[in-house]
C-alpha cells in the first residue's frame, strides 16, 4: 500500500494525487509514512514567563538614628572674679531663666512663649520668672556672670526642690514646676509657701551663694539648720520648722528661736558659707548702706 509522503493518508489503488490533501504522488518515492513535522511553539515573551524565585538573603536591621536629639554641655567658666556658664549647643535646646542671656555665637535662635495663667501664679509666689525662654540651633552661648557658685546637677528620673532664685538653666527633658510647702512651714521657715520643682532627665545648672555640700538622710536622723540656705532637696525630704529648745524660756536663753528641720529619707544640698566674693560684695553693701543713712539723717 502506498502512502502520501506531504500527510501520511494511505493512498488508493493507482492514485496519482492524494485525495486529502492533493499531493502529487510519485513512485519512486519511498511508500512509508512520512515523519509528521515537529510542532512548532510560537515564542513566548520576556514578561510571560514565570520570574524565578527571588535568593533568600539575611535581613540587615539598622540601628534608627533619634531625630534632632543634639548635645547640650553645660561648663562653669571662671571670668577674673565672676563664673560664667557656657553652653554648647549641637543642634539641640535648652531653657535657661529669663534675661540669663548674656552673648552667644552660632546658627542660634531665642523662642520665648506666654505661659498659662498658673504659670504666671507661680511665678508670683516662687519669685521666679514666668517666662523661661528657650535657645535652640547649633553654637554657643554665655549666661550671666555671677560672684556665686553655679553647681550642675543631672537628674536621672528624679525630682528636687530648689530655693527662690536658685534654678538658673536646665536641658529640655528636664519640666519645671512648682512645690507646695505646709502652711506653718512656707510661712516660718523663709522658703515660701511655694519653691520650684525640677524632675525628669538631663542636667539642671543651679545658683547659690556658696559651694554646695551634699547631706543625705536615711530615715533615722534629721538635719536642723538655723537659716534659710537649704539650696535644694529631693522630693523625699520633708521640711517643717520648730524651736531650736524645748519650752519659751529655753528658746529665750539660748538665742536660738525657731529652726528648719528636714527629715525622711534623700538628700540636701546646703551652702553653710558664701565665697569671698559674695562675703565682700555683702560687706561693701552694708558700709554704703551705712553712709546713706547717715547723709540721710544730717540733711
Amino acid at each position: 500500500m502506498a502512502f502520501c509522503v506531504n500527510c501520511g493518508t494511505s493512498l488508493k489503488e493507482g492514485a496519482v494525487f492524494c485525495h486529502e490533501c492533493g499531493a502529487r504522488f510519485d513512485k519512486s518515492q519511498p511508500s512509508s509514512p512520512a515523519t509528521p513535522p515537529p510542532i512548532q511553539t510560537p515564542p513566548t515573551m520576556g514578561y510571560n514567563q514565570p520570574p524565578p524565585p527571588p535568593a533568600y538573603q539575611q535581613p540587615n536591621f539598622q540601628p534608627q538614628q533619634s531625630q534632632g536629639a543634639g548635645k547640650v554641655t553645660f561648663e562653669v567658666v571662671p571670668k577674673e572674679m565672676l563664673r560664667m556658664v557656657k553652653v554648647m549647643l549641637e543642634n539641640s535646646a535648652f531653657r535657661y531663666e529669663s534675661g540669663g542671656m548674656y552673648y552667644m555665637e552660632g546658627q542660634l535662635a531665642i523662642e520665648a512663649h506666654l505661659p498659662s495663667a498658673g504659670g504666671f501664679l507661680k511665678s508670683m509666689v516662687t519669685k521666679e520668672a514666668a517666662v523661661k525662654p528657650i535657645i535652640k540651633g547649633t553654637g554657643t552661648v554665655f549666661l550671666e556672670p555671677s560672684f556665686g557658685e553655679f553647681t550642675i546637677m543631672e537628674l536621672k528620673g528624679d525630682e528636687w526642690i530648689l530655693d527662690k532664685g536658685a534654678y538658673y538653666a536646665s536641658e529640655m527633658g528636664v519640666e519645671v514646676g512648682m512645690w507646695t510647702n505646709k502652711a506653718i512651714s512656707g510661712f516660718f521657715s523663709g522658703e515660701g509657701f511655694f519653691q520650684t520643682k525640677v524632675s525628669g532627665f538631663g542636667k539642671v545648672v543651679i545658683v547659690s551663694n556658696g559651694p554646695l555640700e551634699e547631706i543625705v538622710l536615711n530615715g533615722t536622723s534629721n538635719l536642723v539648720v538655723d537659716g534659710s540656705f537649704a539650696i535644694a532637696r529631693t522630693s523625699g525630704i520633708n521640711l517643717s520648722v520648730s524651736k531650736a529648745t524645748k519650752g519659751l524660756f529655753s528658746s529665750f536663753t539660748s538665742g536660738e528661736g525657731l529652726v528648719n528641720t528636714f527629715s525622711g529619707v534623700g538628700k540636701v544640698l546646703i551652702a553653710p558659707v558664701a565665697n569671698r566674693y559674695v562675703t565682700l560684695m555683702n560687706y561693701l553693701g552694708m558700709i554704703h548702706a551705712s553712709v546713706k543713712a547717715i547723709k540721710n539723717s544730717g540733711s
